[in-house]
Formats: C-alpha cells, structure tokens, sequence
C-alpha cells in the first residue's frame, strides 16, 4: 500500500519541503555514484550517526548530516514520497521557519529514541526518516479526515483506492510499532520512525 497523493491542497508553496527533498536528492547523489564497498560503509560510519561515537562525545556534526543520507535508492524513494505527498500541508500549518524547525527537532528525537534502544552500537544512523516521521504525525493529527490515494498492489491486482489520513498513517504507524517491539534485524531504525 503506497500513498501516491492527498486531497488537501496547501494554502502557499512549500519552500521548504522542496528544499529539503532538493537537498536530498542533491547528496545522495553527491555520493551514491562516487562511493562503493567499504568506501560507502566508511562514508556512512563518518556522516551518520553512530550511537557509541556520539555518546564518547565524537560526531556531533551527525546529528544534522544523518538525516540528508540514505542507504539505497528505495530509502530515498520512499522517504521522498512520503515528504512530497504530507510536508506540503504542515509547512502551511507551521509555516516555513516553524516547518524547518518541526522537521530537524523530529529528526533529533527521532535519533534519540533509536539510540537509547542501544547506546553502544557502532552500526550507523542514516536517513531523513525521523523528521519525515515527525511530519506524518502532525498530518494525522491536523488533517485525520483527508482523503489519501493509495496505490494498493496485490500480486497482479493493482487499484488506487482513496482513503481517510488516520487509516493510512495509522497503519503505517502500527507497522513500525510492530515492526521496533519485534525482534526485525533487516537494519531499518523502526524506533526512530516511532
């Protein structure tokens, strides 16, 4: 189930989220074609956030650049999309400043809750999940009526349906619930999408 767009038009352009998903774009970009192997590994162990390195006061700097990387095309897609379809409305909400602010203060928390699940990991932190989560919430609890389009694939059944905002982020939320409380390894911080 995918949401491809919501019926909730926005009030002004949403500078910022167009910022935020240029710059995004613009540093997976920066790294993904140069960076391979042990390089890549490297790259994300210096700019993401690891958990035993911050709390021996080491990367503060990660705590804001963890947030503009991610670890394949699918992750960026995704968060992209999800930001795209739900950041336009929030930014009206809080306007731009406020909005900016909202999306690093989630991507902070977001960080935090991850790590305190193990403060002593070495495996990185990376991706723009956390504020987009932070933004995903805020929707849901300012818009829980609007209509969201969501692709629903089912084998070789595809249909767009259109559904109310809390059953698609409710959902959503349940997963990564379900998903952090579980014993998943498959290296997605389900924590910080919490």
């Amino acid at each position: 189930m995918f949401p491809i767009r919501d019926h909730n038009p926005s009030g002004r352009r949403p500078y910022v989220t167009y910022l935020l998903i240029a710059v995004n774009i613009a540093v997976f970009f920066g790294y993904w074609s140069s960076l391979q192997g042990a390089a890549l590994d490297q790259f994300f162990y210096d700019w993401g956030i690891v958990p035993r390195r911050l709390m021996a006061g080491q990367g503060g700097a990660t705590l804001i650049t963890h947030m503009f990387l991610h670890a394949g095309w699918m992750h960026l897609l995704g968060n992209m999309l999800f930001l795209w379809i739900f950041g336009d409305n929030v930014e009206d909400e809080f306007g731009h400043i406020g909005f900016l602010l909202f999306y690093l203060a989630c991507g902070l928390a977001a960080a935090a809750l991850q790590m305190a699940g193990d403060l002593r990991s070495n495996v990185p932190m990376v991706g723009a999940s956390g504020g987009i989560a932070g933004v995903l919430g805020c929707y849901l609890l300012f818009f829980p009526r609007a209509r969201v389009d969501v692709l629903f694939i089912f084998v070789i059944f595809f249909r767009v349906f259109s559904i109310q905002a809390w059953i698609v982020l409710g959902v959503w939320f349940g997963l990564q619930l379900m998903n952090g409380l579980g014993e998943v390894t498959d290296g997605v911080a389900y924590l910080a999408h919490v």
